[in-house]
């Protein structure tokens, strides 16, 4: 043999060795970067809804409601505050907007407003000119309602995603958008109501 074609032998291990681990990295290296992302949080997860999704089962009966009230409609419904100020007011009407801007599907949600004390008449002229639902919160529904917010129930009576109000006044209307997208999702994808 000569030493070229020696040369060419010697080499030859090599070259498929380097070719062994080129091919073997090229399938594992994806996989251990996809890994670590997933465990560093590198990516977002995904979450395409603006509420938060309720962890513990929670039903308009637990919270001592009758869904036959509510004929299988999808409900925005808000548990007011004790007292229903100024701001509890621009909530109201935040959220009303939000029922109206959801155009064609309106006829498919109810929105429901649960009081804690008697509004005043005032109060009731103002909500009375909407389609708002009140509703006296019934004392069973203390215990899972803590604060005021607005949750979306399903038409089975399903109460399942939370928007909690915003601090400032001027954060409403970003708020109601927040309502508006997540109730037009649902409203796209669901068969029911």
């Amino acid at each position: 043999m000569s030493p070229i074609e020696l040369a060419e032998n010697n080499n030859h291990p090599k070259k498929s060795r380097r070719s062994l681990l080129l091919m073997l990295a090229a399938f594992a290296l994806p996989i251990i970067l996809a890994k670590l992302a997933l465990e560093q949080q590198w990516l977002d997860t995904g979450v395409t809804n603006n509420g938060t999704l309720l962890t513990n089962e929670l039903t308009l009966e637990q919270l001592g409601l009758k869904t036959t009230d509510f004929e299988q409609h999808w409900l925005i419904m808000y548990s007011l505050p004790e007292h229903c100020a100024t701001r509890c007011q621009k909530t109201l009407e935040t959220v009303h907007n939000t029922y109206v801007a959801l155009g064609k599907d309106m006829p498919r949600v109810f929105p429901v407003a649960l009081y804690q004390h008697e509004l005043s008449t005032e109060q009731q002229q103002v909500i009375a000119k909407s389609k708002w639902q009140l509703f006296a919160m019934p004392e069973q529904a203390k215990q899972y309602i803590d604060k005021p917010q607005v949750f979306i129930v399903d038409p089975l009576g399903n109460v399942f995603l939370s928007h909690q109000l915003p601090e400032h006044s001027e954060q409403l209307p970003q708020f109601g958008k927040q309502i508006l997208a997540d109730m037009k999702k649902l409203l796209k994808y669901s068969k029911v109501g």
